[in-house]
């Protein structure tokens, strides 16, 4: 069974509700579709009903049992709107603008949603870039109180492949921070062997990636990685992490063993920490495109309640795993 299909079965014995905002964009319509037919969530759509209803049918697509909500016409309006105000006031909203802004960001409302209970999680992205999912989710869900900073990654799971958790992977950060420096690293580290035991159910095994194995290079973004893993070590005891290492010693047996030799990590990792978002967001592309992986995400962790970015590259099926995975983070 392939990691995705393992999510879908997980997400149905305990079905959520996942709110889709983007519902002027096809591939969100054809998602809530499969959602529904796969019996992974229940899935609750915002916009004008008439007319998501209509493109629907356009599409030989048939939503009629699935709940549209308008926000211009939703009898919680104006609870949610008061509650926008209550949380953002501090920071110059005026109630006026708290409505003005639930009645013309689908993302804001959607997350509002997720905020008081009436659904369980929301999937974007699929037409708005990752600051515009994550900016809402922020100002009024928060960082979880067990995270440091909010982190992004993907899990990448690669056909017929030994590496690895039999071929799955997890890459971070891989959509969001730009430039972490070591103590975020760290933390990165952490939630990301939490997310990886979530969803893969395997031990995590931590490879902080550099060009450099183990001193074989001379170089401040080595030194970075050499202070990240220190650092991990000395706050996270119970994690397996090593570096700095090189991804073919991380990965590859016979490779950790020669270049890391006696590291309970290199040659077996299967979370894979990036110096920087450009090697994240490169790897992860080259791992799909080249080695015909399944790429699910960017996915957040460190929000307190769970919302799921998009590539604005993605498939309809991928909205659909995406959708399985926020589905299984909100169960627990």
């Amino acid at each position: 069974m392939s990691f995705i299909d393992g999510i879908k079965e997980r997400a149905k014995q305990n079905v959520k509700t996942i709110v889709l905002p983007e519902t002027e964009d096809a591939r969100t319509l054809e998602a809530a579709s499969k959602v529904l037919q796969q019996k992974i969530a229940n899935v609750i759509l915002i916009g004008n009903k008439e007319k998501v209803l209509a493109d629907a049918k356009a599409q030989g697509l048939d939503l009629s049992d699935v709940p549209v909500v308008d926000p211009a016409n939703c009898d919680k309006f104006d609870t949610y709107a008061q509650t926008l105000f209550e949380l953002r006031k501090a920071k110059g909203m005026t109630e006026e603008a708290a409505k003005d802004a639930l009645l013309n960001n689908y993302l804001m409302f959607g997350v509002m949603m997720v905020k008081m209970g009436d659904a369980d999680g929301m999937v974007a992205g699929a037409c708005h870039a990752t600051p515009d999912v994550l900016r809402p989710s922020l100002q009024v869900l928060k960082t979880a109180p067990d995270a440091d900073l909010v982190s992004a990654f993907f899990i990448i799971d690669v056909p017929n492949c030994e590496y690895g958790a039999n071929g799955t992977f997890l890459f971070a950060d891989s959509g969001l921070n730009q430039d972490p420096n070591p103590q975020e690293l760290a933390s990165i580290a952490k939630s990301s062997a939490k997310s990886f035991e979530l969803l893969v159910g395997k031990e995590a095994r931590i490879a902080m990636l550099s060009h450099s194995t183990k001193g074989s290079a001379k170089h401040a973004l080595v030194d970075k990685m050499v202070e990240a893993t220190n650092i991990t070590k000395e706050k996270y005891p119970e994690l397996k992490v090593d570096g700095e290492l090189q991804f073919d010693a991380a990965v590859v047996p016979s490779v950790g063993a020669s270049k890391a030799p006696g590291s309970d990590v290199a040659g077996s990792a299967n979370v894979m920490i990036f110096p920087n978002l450009d090697a994240g967001n490169i790897g992860y592309k080259i791992a799909q495109r080249l080695a015909k992986a399944d790429a699910f995400g960017p996915v957040l962790q460190g929000v307190a309640r769970p919302v799921n970015d998009l590539s604005r590259g993605c498939s309809a099926d991928d909205i659909v795993g995406v959708v399985a995975i926020t589905a299984v983070q909100a169960s627990v």
